[in-house]
């Protein structure tokens, strides 16, 4: 009679789980919880005990770029004009004397660019003449050429005189010896008689009809009488 009696709540427990599933996921819940805190306790002791850890992860390495890749992938930087520095100069000077001299500008479009070069004046001529009309009246006048000696020698001297259509009607030198006269049409030429000393003086007068009083050429050796 035992025997009948056991079978029934046998058969009523396993009936009630069945019955029941969340019971059983709860049963293997608690059972990972278990495995889970005995994993923890096992691996910890093992850390105490200076047992074996898992090995570190191994670092991390770069790729190594070569000088000549480097090179291509980085721009170089541009240089930075720097003032030159010469000794005895502040580094803070950024303009240089210069020694060159100064060259002159000349203006553009003359001489296709080249510096222009001012001819060479003449030297004074050592023996002048100067022009003057002394006196005036219908129909003649008297005029003088001063002969000036600019040298530092007793020069001798040839006057030149060119009136158109007028008549010479005489010429002498006031007050020294008298040279050589030559008429020509028109005009006449005079050589001194003797030579004038430095810085002396020689006046040369003549008389012209029928001409105008301003000659139309007046030369002291080869040079223009004032």
């Amino acid at each position: 009679m035992s025997g009948t009696r056991r079978a029934p709540h046998s058969s009523h427990t396993t009936t009630a789980i069945a019955s029941s599933p969340w019971v059983v996921v709860l049963i293997g819940v608690l059972v990972m919880v278990v495995l889970l805190v005995v994993a923890l306790g096992t691996y910890r002791g093992r850390s105490s005990d200076g047992g074996p850890r898992p090995d570190p992860a191994p670092p991390m390495v770069l790729p190594e770029l070569s000088p000549s890749s480097a090179e291509s992938s980085v721009p170089a930087p541009r240089p930075t004009p720097t003032a030159a520095v010469r000794p005895g100069l502040s580094p803070r000077a950024t303009v240089l004397p210069t020694t060159a001299a100064a060259v002159p500008s000349t203006p553009s479009g003359a001489g296709g660019g080249r510096p222009s070069v001012r001819p060479a004046q003449p030297a004074p001529p050592p023996v002048t003449g100067r022009y003057r009309v002394m006196e005036a009246y219908d129909g003649g006048f008297i005029a003088e050429v001063l002969i000036t000696n600019g040298a530092s020698t007793g020069r001798g001297w040839t006057a030149t005189l060119a009136f158109p259509g007028g008549r010479l009607v005489t010429a002498w030198v006031e007050g020294q010896q008298q040279g050589t006269l030559r008429t020509t049409d028109g005009g006449f030429t005079y050589r001194s008689g003797v030579d004038v000393p430095p810085g002396g003086t020689a006046p040369l007068r003549f008389h012209i009809e029928r001409a105008d009083t301003r000659p139309a050429s007046c030369t002291v050796d080869g040079f223009a009488c004032r």
